[in-house]
C-alpha cells in the first residue's frame, strides 16, 4: 500500500513538473520558432529578415501600449482564448487525455471567434466567419487523429501513447499525412490563412484580429505560440518511441509548412473546406478502415 501511495504521489509530481515546464518553455520555444520562421521566410524571398528574437520584441512592445477594446467583453474573450489554449497544452504535455486536450483547443477557438464577433467590425466579422470555416475544415481531422492513435496504442492518454513499443506512423501513414495537411490551417499559413494572415502583403486589414490592439493582440500572439507547440507535439506522437527521429520529423514538417507558406497563394474557403475533408476522408478514414481490415 505504501509503495502504491508513493507511486501515485510521484506520478502527480511528475505531471505537475511537466505542466510547469510547459507553461515556462512553450512560449519561449514558440517565440523562437516564430523568429526562425521569419528568418527562413526572408531567406526564401532573398531578404535578410529580422533577428530571431523579433517576435518577443513585438509582444513586449504590444504590452507597453494602451489596451483599446471595443466593448467590455472583447478583452475577456481574448483572455479566455489564451487560457484555454494553455489548458489544452497542459493536458497534452501533462500526459492527460488527448481528446480532452483537443476539445479544450476547440473551446479556445470558439472564444477567439466570439471576440471577433463582439467587435461589430465588418472586417472582423468576415475573419470570424472564415475562422469557423477553418475550424470546420481542421477539427474533424484532429479528432480522427486521437481516435487513430487509440486504435494503435489502446489509450487516449498521451503518457500511455508515448510509452508504447509501436511506432504509430507505421500503422497510420495516411492519418499522419492528413494531419500534416490540416496543420497548415492550424498554423495559419498560406494557402489556408483565411481568417488572419501574418504576411503584411496579403491584405490591408487583419481579418479576425482587426480590432485587436495592445495587450489583447499580445495575448493572441502568445496563444498562437502555445498552439504551435501543441500541434508540433501532436506530430511528435507518431514517432514518440524514437525521440530523436520524432524531433527530426517535427523540424522537417515545420520546414515543409514554411515552404508551402511561401510558394502558395491564398485559396478560397470552398477549396480549403473540400480539400481538408477529402484528406480527412480518403487518407484519415481510409487508413483506419484499412487498419481495421488488416487486423482480422
Amino acid at each position: 500500500m505504501d509503495i502504491n501511495v508513493c507511486n501515485g504521489e510521484c506520478n502527480v509530481m511528475s505531471v505537475i513538473i511537466a505542466v510547469i515546464i510547459f507553461l515556462i518553455l512553450a512560449p519561449l520555444v514558440g517565440g523562437l520558432i516564430s523568429g526562425a520562421d521569419r528568418i527562413i521566410t526572408a531567406r526564401m524571398q532573398s531578404r535578410v529578415g529580422p533577428p530571431v528574437l523579433q517576435p518577443f520584441y513585438d509582444v513586449l512592445k504590444l504590452f507597453g501600449k494602451q489596451n483599446l477594446v471595443v466593448n467590455k467583453y472583447h478583452g475577456d474573450y481574448v483572455l479566455c482564448f489564451l487560457i484555454f489554449t494553455i489548458l489544452s497544452g497542459c493536458i497534452f504535455f501533462g500526459g492527460g487525455n488527448l481528446l480532452l486536450a483537443i476539445f479544450a483547443l476547440i473551446v479556445a477557438n470558439v472564444f477567439i471567434v466570439l471576440a471577433a464577433y463582439c467587435s461589430n467590425s465588418p472586417y472582423a466579422l468576415i475573419g470570424a466567419d472564415r475562422e469557423l470555416l477553418q475550424m470546420l475544415s481542421a477539427e474533424p481531422m484532429l479528432l480522427l487523429t486521437a481516435v487513430a492513435l487509440f486504435q494503435v496504442t489502446g489509450s487516449f492518454n498521451v503518457s500511455e501513447i508515448i510509452k508504447t513499443n509501436r511506432m504509430p506512423f507505421i500503422y497510420l501513414p495516411g492519418v499522419f499525412i492528413a494531419l500534416t495537411y490540416i496543420l497548415t490551417i492550424k498554423l495559419r499559413k498560406s494557402p489556408f490563412d483565411l481568417s488572419t494572415s501574418h504576411h503584411g502583403h496579403q491584405e490591408l486589414v487583419k481579418g479576425l484580429t482587426t480590432e485587436f490592439a495592445g495587450p489583447s493582440l499580445a495575448y493572441f500572439e502568445i496563444a498562437h505560440w502555445y498552439e504551435t507547440v501543441f500541434m508540433l507535439g501532436l506530430v511528435y506522437l507518431f514517432f514518440a518511441n524514437v525521440p530523436i527521429l520524432g524531433v527530426l520529423v517535427v523540424i522537417g514538417v515545420y520546414f515543409i509548412e514554411i515552404l508551402i507558406d511561401n510558394v502558395n497563394a491564398r485559396f478560397k474557403w470552398e477549396l480549403m473546406l473540400k480539400s481538408a475533408w477529402l484528406a480527412t476522408l480518403i487518407l484519415g478514414v481510409g487508413n483506419l478502415f484499412l487498419l481495421y481490415i488488416l487486423s482480422f
